[in-house]
């Protein structure tokens, strides 16, 4: 009479989807970042450039694991490991 669904099906669909768009969205990160330093380090000038080119070191430093990361936590997720 009532219809049933699985609601964990659902969810793992959910997972999935999102899994891909953690991989894609990881390495679109990183091209910002890049680009960001690059426009920034351009912009500035000659006696501000040594502090700017260090900041954008520091944040693709840090930033690059994290991206690692989040791609290998996506990849995880889009095969289903986490069903």
């Amino acid at each position: 009479m009532f219809i049933q669904y699985n609601k964990n099906n659902y969810m793992n669909t959910i997972k999935k989807f999102l899994g891909y768009v953690w991989m894609l969205m990881a390495p679109c990160i990183i091209l910002f970042l890049v680009y960001e330093a690059y426009d920034k380090i351009y912009k500035a000038t000659a006696t501000t450039q040594s502090n700017v080119i260090l900041q954008w070191v520091i944040i693709l430093l840090i930033f690059t694991p994290i991206c690692v990361g989040f791609f290998i936590f996506g990849s995880y997720a889009s095969k289903g490991e986490y069903d």
